[in-house]
């Protein structure tokens, strides 16, 4: 008998012993034990390992590009990830065969540890078209309903699960203090106890019980004060004090790790100029001592180059994205390190048995392969009407003079404006398909349009540009919004060319059906609330429709009174851009600027107008 048939096993009698206590009666004690029965494997395989195979266990790759056939065997590799760039194949089992194909690769090794599968799912499985997706987290903050954030987040989980994926990086659980950050959508709100509230709701969702094959892991991010930079700048500098820190940023980290989440990803941003990847006190003494974190620290995108190589695997940094040409560079430089003493063994152990833990809790010694039976259950209608309902529950009505909602689906002559109306990519916003989103329509989604077409009982024109002049019609509803965009390439500064205001073009729609007197109802497709001061003066009836995703046909359900408006407003509204001119933006935590609407706002129809 071999010493590699040994290994395998000896790890094949503890995976029997798991199994065998699934059918404890004590809830708790079956917890405890199965906790139990983790670490001893965890620790039988650490004894097993090399240096090299445990740094290979802290390498993720992309699976394009970073690699080529056979490096995750020879190279050991522990995670892989999906992100902007080749696709695996048209199909989800394209997807599945993809990744089928590399962890064959991994399971052929000595020790046959499985690989994760990581996707930056973040409101839906985005990455694949399809998929159902979500409204963007500002939205799904909108709502305020964290029953809906989990199912939402349950859906992502099979969706993921059905194209290759056992892990996601989300929720993203930052307070944004700045709307000119070009992420301000990926978090739920500025206030701390709605994200709190949320935060446990998605990570119930994403995670469930991780063995079963129909959840993923979840991924909190970006730790800490990303949504905090002065100025609003992506990957700034935070200078807010450890008090500040800990009233307002840490509660939502607190919750996740209570609710188990399987990792932390780290943020791009420095406090105080130093870069949070190396940041010690916050890593390894308040994440992973003091709060209790047994899960697995992650760097954000070529974090081991950026931020100090070897320092953040010291301040606590468990695997490192070692991509666009990292992946050789930080093996050899950790393995290095280990060798000269800069680094611990004792600190790559750690990591390495954070890493194999999470591998244990999601059951991919027994199952490690993706299931081909979720496969239909993408975009499936159950799916699709719970992101409607999501959008529904999202609008937040701002204005609403005379009642003009909601709009008589049956006898009114209604011309509908704007490219965002007829353009899925354009209502989604950022990753969406790909990093940056998309400029046109994707596979399963119904826009804005579709719905108004599908629910009125009337004729609807539609009038792109505003240059059909339909001044005969009833109501015009005129749809605008900002260009898709993500991470840095959305901060709003003279680089980028995004702006706190609508474009001119999107005020000249607005004002070209008011100004002809016909009533006018504009719904904002948007990542975070704009300076629309003068636009909301102007217009009968006003709508925050945020990024509703692909089930556009949701706004039009609320428009024509199918349904109430619910939504209300998960950030205070801006009512001009010389707020923005300090560090923090419009401060809204000390009341020295005063918002156009309050956190919170929303109006309602009036139970009598509801058809």
């Amino acid at each position: 008998m071999s010493k590699s048939f040994n290994i395998i096993t000896g790890l094949f009698i503890f995976t029997i012993g798991f199994g065998a206590l699934s059918g404890c009666k004590n809830a708790n004690t079956e917890i405890v034990s199965l906790d139990i029965i983790i670490e001893q494997k965890v620790d039988s395989v650490l004894t097993l390992m090399t240096l090299e195979e445990k740094i290979g266990q802290m390498t993720q790759v992309r699976h394009f590009y970073d690699i080529q056939k056979g490096d995750v065997t020879t190279k050991f590799i522990g995670s892989v990830i999906h992100t902007n760039g080749l696709l695996p194949g048209d199909g989800a089992l394209d997807w599945q065969a993809r990744f089928t194909e590399l962890q064959k690769e991994a399971l052929s090794t000595r020790l046959g540890i499985p690989l994760l599968f990581g996707v930056d799912a973040v409101h839906g499985q985005n990455t694949f078209q399809g998929a159902t997706i979500f409204p963007h987290n500002i939205g799904m903050g909108a709502t305020g309903n964290s029953d809906l954030v989990e199912k939402a987040a349950q859906i992502t989980a099979i969706e993921a699960q059905a194209t290759g994926f056992n892990w996601v990086f989300s929720p993203c659980i930052a307070i944004p203090y700045n709307e000119q950050w070009g992420r301000v959508y990926e978090a739920f709100s500025e206030s701390t106890a709605l994200t709190q509230k949320l935060t446990r709701a998605s990570i119930r969702g994403h995670q469930g019980n991780l063995v079963d094959r129909t959840t993923v892991m979840a991924t909190a991010k970006h730790f800490i004060g990303d949504g905090s930079t002065d100025y609003g700048v992506e990957g700034g500098n935070t200078t807010l004090t450890a008090n500040q820190i800990n009233e307002r940023l840490l509660p939502p980290y607190r919750d996740a790790v209570a609710e188990g989440v399987g990792s932390i990803m780290a943020s791009f941003n420095t406090l105080n100029n130093e870069p949070l990847h190396a940041h010690k006190v916050l890593i390894t003494d308040t994440l992973k001592t003091k709060m209790g974190f047994d899960g697995i620290v992650l760097t954000d995108w070529r974090g081991y180059t950026k931020y100090g190589r070897n320092n953040i695997i010291n301040a606590g940094i468990d695997m490192v994205m070692a991509v666009d040409g990292d992946l050789d560079f930080f093996q050899a430089s950790l393995k290095s390190g280990v060798e000269h003493d800069s680094v611990s063994i004792e600190r790559v152990n750690d990591a390495v048995k954070r890493i194999l833990r999470q591998k244990y809790r999601l059951g991919l010694f027994d199952n490690p392969f993706p299931d081909a039976t979720l496969v239909s259950k993408i975009g499936r209608s159950s799916h699709r009407d719970v992101a409607r309902q999501a959008v529904r529950e999202s609008l937040v009505l701002l204005k609403n003079n005379n009642n003009v909602l909601p709009i008589d689906k049956v006898s009114s002559k209604i011309v509908v404006v704007g490219e965002h109306a007829n353009n899925s990519g354009l209502q989604s916003g950022g990753w969406t398909i790909s990093w940056q989103g998309k400029a046109e329509n994707y596979k399963g989604a119904r826009t804005i349009l579709d719905g108004f077409q599908k629910t009125s009982k009337s004729s609807i024109i539609y009038d792109k540009n505003a240059t059909g002049k339909h001044f005969d019609a009833d109501v015009a509803v005129i749809v605008v919004g900002e260009k898709p965009y993500a991470e840095f390439m959305g901060d709003v500064n003279t680089n980028t060319g995004f702006q706190l205001t609508l474009s001119e073009a999107h005020q000249n729609y607005i004002k070209t059906y008011a100004d002809a007197g016909v009533t006018t109802v504009v719904v904002l497709i948007s990542g975070r609330p704009l300076v629309v001061t003068n636009q909301i003066e102007k217009v009968d009836a006003f709508v925050a429709g945020w990024l509703p995703g692909s089930e556009g046909d949701g706004v039009a359900e609320v428009l024509f009174g199918d349904y109430n408006f619910k939504g209300k407003l998960p950030h205070s509204w801006p009512n001009s851009v010389d707020d923005y001119k300090g560090r923090f933006g419009p401060n809204y935590w000390d009341n020295t600027i005063k918002p156009l609407f309050n956190l919170g706002y929303g109006l309602s129809y009036e139970q009598g107008k509801l058809n």
